[in-house]
């Protein structure tokens, strides 16, 4: 069984791609990379994915309601809004809604079903949304996220270090356990004076994407007993795990 998480890019930003694989009872990563456009992040899915495997997508992939927000992000500022992880509203007025639902679509045609169900640990291949802010905080005990994507360079990579380091010592002690070697072990952040806005910008969109897929990884392993669904398969739906106590 293959996960694939896709750290979208809403509108013409390079999208971080990450591929676990389910081994020896663990995850291995058996592909972490960048994608420039929505056609080269299709030629990828296509060469990483099994027959059966799951896919994660940071972003919006159903969007039905003109204006406000969809009721699953009205949720995630319900549960998550006390530690800064509440969701940017989608609606299809948006400018980034057309090109976030035509990729969700295309994973339709690919064979990628939405899947706001799943039986644990069963075969196929399906489509979820997530949002890596709250699974963050659920994963690793958060009381606030880790703020990594603004702010002075100092700051961000302090935060990209801090979640690099989160990834490396909490996924290993959860269920399915994410193995931290090869792949893994060469995304470790420079040190600061090596590096550039562009640089950050890519460790981001990595991490972001490793997180994409475990939370892909975790939906597939225990389905609705560790994990919530906020909203649903008509009005677009979040997979985000249980607490860390609950896990």
């Amino acid at each position: 069984m293959r996960f694939l998480g896709i750290d979208l890019g809403w509108r013409s930003q390079p999208t971080g791609v990450c591929a676990l694989e389910w081994q020896n009872q663990q995850l291995v990563m058996v592909a972490l990379d960048r994608c420039e456009t929505i056609p080269e992040i299709l030629d990828w899915i296509q060469t990483h994915a099994h027959q059966s495997t799951g896919i994660a997508v940071d972003a919006p992939t159903i969007i039905t309601n003109p204006t406000g927000m969809r009721p699953c992000d009205r949720l995630t500022h319900v549960h998550f809004g006390k530690y800064d992880a509440g969701c940017y509203p989608a609606n299809l007025g948006r400018p980034f809604a057309q090109r976030t639902i035509k990729f969700a679509e295309a994973l339709l045609d690919l064979g990628f079903a939405h899947a706001p169900t799943i039986v644990p640990q069963s075969e196929g291949r399906w489509q979820i949304e997530v949002f890596p802010h709250p699974a963050t905080v659920h994963l690793f005990g958060l009381g606030k996220i880790i703020k990594y994507k603004k702010g002075r360079l100092s700051d961000r990579c302090q935060g990209l270090t801090q979640l690099y380091t989160y990834i490396k010592h909490y996924l290993p002690q959860r269920y399915p356990p994410l193995a931290v070697s090869g792949l893994f072990l060469e995304l470790q952040v420079p040190p600061l004076a090596e590096l550039t806005g562009k640089q950050l910008k890519s460790i981001e969109d990595k991490l972001d994407s490793i997180v994409c897929a475990y939370v892909c990884a975790h939906w597939w392993y225990w389905g609705l007993a560790k994990n919530v669904v906020l909203g649903d398969g008509q009005t677009g739906f979040i997979v985000v795990p249980q607490p860390l106590a609950d896990s």
